[in-house]
């Protein structure tokens, strides 16, 4: 556990709650320590949830199904609209509960939010989304409709990088069509989860159709076995979205679960490099590199390569601690990120920029820029997620072999290509083996009434987030087929029905 560098066992904690139906709660029992990243000092103390306090949840859960799941489309609707204007009017307040709890500059937090909110924006629009098939006279004076009805109560694990955006990814469309929802956000970011809780509760939203537990592996396997849960969202490390996905599918419930990265953008000569470093600086330091979208390995081809790094070592050694990047989240966090600039060296790695030899505020978890060069798909910096302000170059000859080192890569969340060539981009978007792909756009994170997701690694499951895959993911379809019949129909019969 990390430890403050100073702390006042005299000083009480304020105590993150967990929200069941409708009510915040603070049982006895274990607790976690919620940290200020910028200063490195315990905050809060945060109610892990045991197996017991995961089942009163469901349960909570359970009960608010059947008459949430009746309610009309449209009161639906409108409950998401009033949560969509608290959140628009309380998107500050969140964004500083984030950089409190997460370490990201004010300004970072709010676009995150705001993207979260774009969310909730497309699941207004439920009604036409929930929309079915109807086919008249399939058959002699026989009719088939299809419709999608909700699956019942959901749950969502969520990571610590994005407080607002991810849950927002999540319980919202699920709540939308009709199911109830159990979300678990990382412990080490607690607060903002219950905070919506409270706004969606003032808007209108009913007791124990949104809960919000907190707590550790033990309240995640909790999760993942309760018989009440009927299907999980996880957002997180590609070895624990394979856990989840194995775990909760081994259970019978249906799982998306999105993994890790190791995003790729390629420059071609052709490229405005100015323009590319810009971007890519933005990509690879921004939130300090603890984006699943990250850029965090550049492949330069040809020409593109000496003048590339050049510009990216004079930008990445201008970015300011505390005003363009905050800090990691702990200090755990930072010193194994930190640990990888050792080890790109003596893998035989270039650094061109060191962190260790910036300047870092004293408190806190900080840890400045660093940029390798001359790095290969064997070094260990290339094959991890590294997660943190650390960005590496490698080096191609050709487009051709720039995709088949992004091809061979385990992982498939985004990439981009920077480039002036029209039928370059065409080809890197086709040939590419990734789920998001940015032309000229270094992270490709999809609008909200698209899906986002990877492939290969990066992705456990069938369908992604939010977008039209999140409808089809939170419900299910029922087909019906219907005959009135009349004094000349047919008498029944044994043989195969036709309906011709």
């Amino acid at each position: 556990m990390n430890k403050p560098a100073e702390f006042n066992p005299q000083v009480k904690l304020e105590t993150v709650p967990v929200w069941i139906n409708g009510k915040a709660l603070a049982p006895a029992g274990r607790h976690g320590e919620v940290f200020n990243p910028a200063t490195g000092r315990v905050t809060k103390k945060v109610v892990f949830s045991d197996a017991a306090l995961v089942d009163a949840a469901v349960q909570a859960a359970a009960a608010a199904f059947p008459a949430w799941r009746d309610t009309p489309v449209l009161r639906r609707a409108r409950v998401m609209q009033k949560f969509l204007q608290l959140l628009q009017a309380q998107q500050k307040e969140l964004a500083k509960i984030i950089t409190e709890e997460h370490g990201k500059t004010l300004d970072d937090a709010m676009g995150s939010v705001h993207r979260g909110i774009e969310v909730v924006e497309f699941a207004c629009g439920i009604p036409q989304l929930l929309k079915g098939e109807y086919s008249e006279n399939v058959g002699t004076q026989v009719d088939t409709h299809a419709l999608r009805q909700p699956v019942g109560v959901c749950a969502g694990i969520t990571p610590f990088n994005f407080p607002v955006m991810v849950p927002l990814w999540m319980f919202p469309l699920a709540i939308a069509c009709g199911n109830t929802f159990i979300l678990k956000p990382s412990e080490k970011v607690p607060s903002a989860s219950i905070r919506m809780a409270e706004l969606f509760k003032q808007a209108g939203l009913p007791d124990g159709v949104l809960n919000v537990i907190h707590g550790d592996k033990a309240a995640v396997d909790a999760l993942l076995s309760h018989e009440g849960i009927k299907a999980v969202s996880f957002v997180g490390s590609t070895p624990v979205a394979k856990y989840i996905y194995e775990t909760a599918a081994k259970a019978g419930k249906r799982v998306q679960a999105l993994g890790g990265a190791k995003n790729h953008a390629v420059v071609l000569p052709d490229a405005d490099l100015e323009f590319a470093a810009d971007a890519l600086i933005g990509a690879a330091y921004g939130s300090a590199g603890e984006r699943c979208m990250a850029i965090s390995a550049v492949v330069a081809v040809g020409a593109a390569g000496d003048p590339l790094v050049k510009l990216l070592e004079k930008k990445a050694k201008q970015i300011k601690l505390g005003v363009d990047m905050g800090p990691l989240v702990t200090r755990q966090h930072r010193d194994k990120v930190a640990s990888y600039i050792d080890i790109g060296l003596k893998e035989g790695a270039r650094l061109v920029v060191d962190a260790r030899q910036q300047q870092t505020p004293q408190e806190g978890f900080y840890l400045g820029t660093s940029l390798f060069d001359q790095v290969t798909p064997g070094m260990e910096i290339y094959r991890n997620e590294i997660f943190g302000p650390i960005l590496i170059v490698l080096r191609a000859g050709t487009i051709d072999e720039a995709i088949s080192i992004i091809n061979k890569n385990p992982y498939a969340n985004g990439t981009a290509i920077f480039t002036e060539s029209g039928g370059a981009a065409r080809r890197f978007q086709n040939e590419v083996q990734v789920g998001m792909v940015g032309i000229n756009v270094p992270i490709p994170v999809p609008v909200a009434f698209y899906s986002f997701g990877g492939w290969k690694s990066s992705l456990f499951g069938d369908l992604h987030v939010h977008g039209t895959e999140a409808v089809r993911f939170y419900t299910r379809t029922k087909v019906v087929t219907t005959r009135w019949p009349h004094q000349d129909t047919p008498a029944p019969g044994f043989d195969m029905p036709t309906l011709g």
